[in-house]
């Protein structure tokens, strides 16, 4: 399956720069009645903004999502954030032609089902409401400049340094008091965009990835990310591709993160590269 060149309309779609990338397109293409897509929101559909509560998936992700679901195995959106606020962000709910959709928010421990627009979840872990307590005084003894803020995630808590003067120098000063805060705890950090996020060990998007996969017992995989948290699921991919499992890396490109730009099979510019593709992919399967 080294070549996709047979599709018509294969064309327009961009060739990955690896055999494993083509290999993974072409599978998907071949049979896409098996294939997941998969997606990080943030900064993948969604354009990074300087206040996360108004980030807004991009006006052209749910159309082209629309198209693409009713025809693949699932499209699945797996995310930091709480699984509903995705859906509500995301404007999932109630559309059209997302029925095979499904958000695994707090990187897996959350679900949202577009089929029933319901939510299931465990109870939140231990140590996440310590940590919301003392969180505050960690960040004026640490001396957090201007601009630094926290965003409660129900099942973690991320400390922002975007809005700060120094956003590099704000999210250098906060990270050793932060994991010494998460540690006590027992919870790990996990660094990304100018952000660190005090989360439970264990939860990350390479788990709720494979786990959805052998779920639905897919037969090939696109994995879209862009940040240093889809590491995991970057790794995830590679594993089961090991395996035989096709897989497509996509990076959503941006200068504030190279880390998986590096491993991609294919590079596009932000999230309307992102949709972009995503539109090409849906026309090649409609022809």
């Amino acid at each position: 399956m080294g070549s996709h060149s047979s599709h018509p309309l294969s064309e327009q779609l961009p060739e990955p720069t690896t055999p494993a990338g083509r290999d993974g397109l072409a599978a998907l293409l071949a049979d896409p009645g098996r294939a997941v897509v998969a997606l990080d929101f943030d900064g993948t559909i969604a354009p990074i903004v300087p206040d996360p509560d108004r980030a807004r998936a991009h006006p052209d992700a749910v159309p082209v999502l629309a198209r693409l679901a009713p025809v693949l195995r699932a499209v699945v959106i797996v995310t930091g954030r709480p699984a509903e606020v995705a859906a509500r962000y995301g404007g999932f709910a109630g559309a059209e032609g997302l029925e095979h959709l499904v958000v695994l928010g707090a990187y897996g421990a959350e679900r949202w089902d577009a089929a029933t627009g319901e939510v299931t979840a465990p109870p939140p872990p231990p140590g996440v409401e310590a940590v919301r307590a003392e969180l505050p005084g960690v960040l004026e003894k640490a001396g957090a400049p201007e601009g630094t803020w926290t965003e409660d995630k129900g099942r973690a808590v991320a400390v922002h340094t975007r809005r700060a003067a120094d956003p590099q120098g704000a999210f250098e000063l906060l990270r050793e008091p932060l994991t010494e805060l998460a540690g006590k705890h027992g919870l790990a950090v996990e660094p990304g965009r100018f952000v660190l996020e005090l989360r439970p060990p264990g939860m990350d998007k390479g788990a709720a990835l494979t786990d959805f996969l052998h779920e639905t017992d897919a037969g090939s995989v696109l994995y879209g990310g862009d940040d240093l948290g889809d590491l995991a699921a970057y790794d995830a991919v590679d594993r089961l591709r090991g395996r035989g499992l096709p897989g497509l890396l996509v990076c959503s490109g941006s200068e504030e993160v190279t880390a998986l730009a590096e491993r991609a099979d294919l590079v596009v510019d932000g999230p309307g590269g992102v949709v972009g593709l995503l539109g090409r992919l849906a026309d090649a399967l409609a022809a």
